[in-house]
């Protein structure tokens, strides 16, 4: 491709993007701190101090004390936090297809199975920010849609590095022409910043497209490697009752190892089949942490079937996931993904700038070749 097809593909690019790459950079932003804005905006439940060493409660007690809670309603998944030890998290609806946004969750003391918090959900300035950072309120259409974006960015982004090789062999690199018109100084800083985020740019936007199709690598590994675990189960009716969470998790602690249980999916959710519980185990390491390991046991009879790992799809997204808000090296890492952030929506804002600035001198000096020609028209 020779230079004037490249400035075609980044001006349409970019052109096609900017507005909605600069709505996803603002609402990323205070998302980026989610943890430590929830922090300052809410009264964070806390489990209450007991002596070092007191045993957990059963987890049948604690899906008890969650089903007496909220009668009438079914338990969907059952998680853990680190940063909130001796505290179960129950999510809960009036059946397991009710919609995601239907949630009702519990806070429980996972040592005593009491209640500790019913939290109301959330529609504050976090949830706002984060359902236009996701999918715009538009649901899966919205989250490709946002996705397509983000690939939009990659290639306009790849297409100003092409462009901005050849234009610095006649500059310093990082020049910024301060004396010189306002629209050139806007232009080198809008190259400068593009080519310092360059990698940055990639891996958010890279990271950021994979994570909109999140619902469909579930939706993949739901048909695919799930169904083939369950295939014995196809024709048997789903259980009307089911048996003990504590036996089937006992049963899935026994085959795994250097892992700790995070997170568990009750039959018919969307992340297990109609007849088992899914547990799902992360590791200890840094890598390892990010990834799931899932043991399907059954809810009636609680044996489990052989555990199998995660298919590359499902982890490739599990990795994308903390890539894209750099929160896998804590707040050091997240100042320096916010101040990226910041670099990004000024890349953005001024190729807007350049975009409309370029369009009024085109239409400055049309207007004024008019108004020469019809003065000539007069003046003869």
């Amino acid at each position: 491709m020779n230079v004037k097809a490249w400035f075609l593909v980044h001006k349409w690019t970019s052109l096609i993007c900017t507005l909605f790459l600069l709505m996803l950079c603002i609402t990323g932003l205070p998302l980026i701190f989610h943890e430590e804005i929830d922090h300052l905006l809410e009264d964070e439940v806390e489990a209450p101090p007991m002596p070092a060493g007191t045993p957990d409660a059963s987890l049948d007690q604690i899906v008890s004390a969650a089903l007496s809670q909220r009668p009438g309603e079914v338990i969907r998944f059952m998680f853990w936090d680190e940063h909130h030890p001796h505290m179960a998290f129950v999510s809960m609806a009036e059946s397991q297809d009710s919609p995601p946004d239907e949630n009702n969750s519990l806070i429980i003391d996972s040592r005593t199975a009491a209640i500790l918090d019913e939290p109301a959900p959330e529609r504050g300035f976090m949830y706002v920010m984060f359902k236009l950072h996701v999918d715009m309120f538009a649901g899966l259409p919205g989250m490709l849609f946002l996705g397509f974006m983000g690939l939009l960015f990659v290639i306009a982004t790849i297409s100003g590095v092409v462009l901005y090789a050849p234009f610095m062999r006649k500059l310093d690199f990082g020049t910024v022409r301060r004396q010189r018109s306002a629209r050139l100084k806007w232009l080198d800083l809008h190259n400068l910043l593009g080519v310092v985020t360059l990698v940055w740019v990639l891996v958010v936007g890279l990271t950021g497209s994979i994570n909109t199709l999140s619902q469909i690598v579930v939706g993949l590994w739901q048909r695919d490697q799930l169904a083939s675990m369950t295939a014995a189960y196809q024709n048997q009716p789903a259980p009307e009752q089911l048996g003990s969470l504590q036996q089937a998790v006992e049963v899935g602690n026994a085959v795994v190892h250097n892992m700790h249980l995070s997170f568990i999916a009750w039959p018919g959710g969307q992340f297990s089949s109609k007849h088992h519980y899914a547990l799902f185990y992360r590791g200890d390491e840094p890598l390892t942490s990010r990834l799931l390991q899932p043991v399907l046991v059954d809810a009636q009879t609680s044996e489990r079937l052989e555990p199998q790992p995660m298919p590359w799809y499902v982890q490739a997204l599990l990795l994308s996931q903390p890539l894209h808000f750099g929160d896998y090296g804590g707040l050091p890492l997240k100042i320096i993904w916010a101040l990226l952030d910041l670099a990004a929506i000024v890349v953005l804002g001024s190729g807007l700038y350049l975009w409309l600035g370029r369009r009024s001198t085109t239409a400055r000096r049309i207007a004024e070749v008019r108004s020469g020609g019809l003065s000539e028209e007069a003046n003869a």
